[in-house]
């Protein structure tokens, strides 16, 4: 079930926050998305980049575990997250 687009752009939003706060994290994020410093402070709070954060996120369990414990979410909070966001529809191709 995906989170109203409001909550879900809060909860990525949150999810950098918590990626920021770990600047080996951040390098990584940075790296993987191609994302320079600047370029994400002035489009942190877009859809794309808000949904950029959530795809990162959840490319790592531990991550997702990390940042739920962290901010007191459930485990499936980031997935309903990025449902509601811009590219967040799950394909099915069966």
């Amino acid at each position: 079930m995906a989170l109203a687009r409001e909550r879900a752009e809060a909860v990525a939003a949150e999810a950098l926050g918590w990626i920021a706060g770990d600047g080996e994290l951040l390098g990584v994020f940075m790296g993987s998305t191609g994302i320079g410093l600047d370029d994400l402070r002035a489009a942190a709070d877009t859809p794309e980049v808000l949904a950029a954060v959530l795809d990162f996120l959840m490319q790592d369990d531990a991550w997702v575990t990390g940042f739920c414990d962290a901010a007191g979410l459930p485990y499936d909070t980031p997935a309903q997250a990025r449902a509601a966001l811009p590219g967040g529809v799950q394909v099915h191709w069966t």
